[in-house]
């Protein structure tokens, strides 16, 4: 590093050093001229080499040099700075600088003491803002970071290059929480971002005029890689998603409850997801449903129940738009879950007779209650949606007007994308079959390895083998509170399609 100019900040003055390019040799060592502040002097590193200051709390962090495979780590005694040159040939520590230095370390969490991050670094140069950055992407650091550390994060060329979660014994190795050098990943970070996501469902987006039942953080979508956090009423769902997010949980629950101070709150995260991450997650006590409201209609949401956390948030506005085509019509509801599109067309949408069909007995239980709580006049039977379509009379007399189509998730597995795409097309294929001519078809895909354009074909090719023309209405997903970043398409998992079918 070379020595540069002296910058004013805030009344103080700091020496400013520009960092040379990893090619020369003259990078082993830091020297910084004297400098007066009136009470010590203080120093500041640019590590981006374009004369512009860092914060102060950057000061302490010097990056690895690329070229030396070598590291420089400051440390902090009551004396000052001092730091270790790498290429003395000992392990004593030298000192860099003509006077002692002022040290200001910004505030962190309990879980991450006072002092410099570990540093992570990449087999590559950092050319996306991905907040994914994998495993083969990723050199092994020594010493190996716990499972869900913070840290700082530079390419092969020792260029910064962001700060987030690390996790060795995942697939994604490291989840960028954010890419400005000047913002820390502290108790303060995870309250203006949870601020920010309560703020956009609240004022934005204005939800609670119509539901007290949202998406309230969306993982990736609020900047929140791993984390998913589902409001029904009075219960927050928290659902996590990384080791790095639910070692934040006990910070996460502060938060949200600086928002929401008099909900019950349930955090849990699933088996696969504990497995590849490596963390362990005791289940939580199930919590009793409770009764969200949605646009005027009352449903009980069940935490707990192994479908999602708890009730289908993300096809609120599918619901409703689908009720607007239901007015004295047959509607069939397949794969009904706890029946949030057969009320919604019984409640609000007018139709004639509403039958839903569902394999799972248990989520069945709850769509009975729920039409109970609606006093809608709802059949639910229980079955195989294969068996049960195949068996369906072939008359035009018994077909249905609309039918609603809008199953599990179907793989979580790139292996398993063409199967998955089998499995739809055969589904949709005798759901088309089920439809009067003119009828209304929505079919619907949550798995998001299946792009909307292999599900648009897969539609195609279905229409094609039923014999019947698919004229495509509109195309889907989910509501406003799953928002999505243009960079991270991953975030865009559900498909709904709405359909007229001759």
């Amino acid at each position: 590093m070379a020595a540069g100019r002296t910058s004013e900040d805030s009344g103080h003055r700091f020496a400013v050093v520009r960092r040379r390019s990893c090619s020369q040799a003259t990078d082993r060592k830091l020297s910084v001229p004297a400098c007066r502040t009136g009470t010590g002097g203080a120093v500041r590193v640019d590590d981006r080499g374009n004369g512009r200051a860092t914060p102060l709390r950057l000061q302490l962090r010097l990056y690895p040099n690329a070229c030396r495979k070598s590291w420089v780590r400051p440390v902090t005694n009551g004396d000052g700075l001092r730091a270790a040159d790498p290429g003395a040939g000992g392990n004593g520590w030298q000192s860099a600088f003509g006077l002692p230095v002022t040290i200001a370390y910004h505030s962190g969490m309990n879980s991450h003491p006072p002092g410099p991050l570990p540093v992570v670094q990449l087999k590559i140069e950092r050319r996306s803002n991905h907040p994914w950055i994998y495993q083969k992407m990723v050199e092994r650091p020594e010493p190996k970071p716990k499972p869900g550390s913070i840290v700082e994060i530079v390419d092969r060329n020792g260029d910064y290059a962001g700060r987030g979660f690390y996790n060795g014994h995942s697939r994604i190795t490291l989840r960028v929480l954010t890419a400005d050098v000047e913002e820390q990943i502290d108790e303060a970070f995870f309250a203006r971002r949870i601020a920010a996501a309560v703020e956009l469902r609240r004022d934005l987006l204005k939800l609670d005029a119509v539901t007290d039942a949202y998406r309230l953080i969306h993982s990736e979508g609020d900047g929140l890689s791993g984390l998913v956090v589902d409001r029904f009423a009075g219960t927050l769902v928290i659902e996590f998603f990384s080791a790095g997010m639910y070692k934040q949980r006990d910070l996460v629950r502060r938060c949200l409850l600086e928002h929401y101070p008099d909900s019950a709150i349930y955090a849990y995260a699933e088996l696969h997801v504990q497995k590849q991450e490596s963390f362990d997650c005791a289940v939580p006590p199930i919590p009793e449903p409770t009764v969200i409201h949605e646009h005027g209609v009352r449903f009980h949401a069940a935490p707990g129940s192994k479908h999602k956390t708890g009730f289908f948030v993300d096809q609120r506005d599918n619901r409703k738009s689908l009720a607007e085509f239901c007015a004295g019509k047959r509607v069939l509801d397949l794969c009904c879950n706890s029946g949030g599109f057969g009320i919604t067309a019984k409640t609000i949408g007018g139709a004639s007779e509403v039958v839903g069909v569902d394999l799972d007995e248990g989520i069945l239980q709850i769509a009975e209650k729920n039409a109970y709580l609606n006093k809608a006049k709802v059949r639910f039977v229980q079955a195989d949606i294969f068996h049960w379509l195949r068996d369906f009379p072939n008359n035009r007399a018994e077909k249905f007007d609309v039918v609603i189509l809008d199953p599990a998730k179907m793989t979580r597995d790139r292996e398993q994308v063409i199967p998955a795409l089998k499995k739809y097309l055969d589904m949709n294929k005798l759901a088309m079959g089920a439809l009067k001519p003119g009828g209304i078809l929505l079919t619907c895909s949550c798995t998001g390895l299946v792009s909307e354009e292999q599900f648009l074909d897969m539609l195609r090719r279905a229409a094609f083998y039923a014999g019947r023309t698919l004229q495509i209405l509109k195309v889907s997903g989910a509501g406003a509170d799953h928002p999505w970043l243009a960079h991270v398409p991953e975030s865009r998992y559900l498909k709904a399609v709405f359909c007229r079918i001759d």
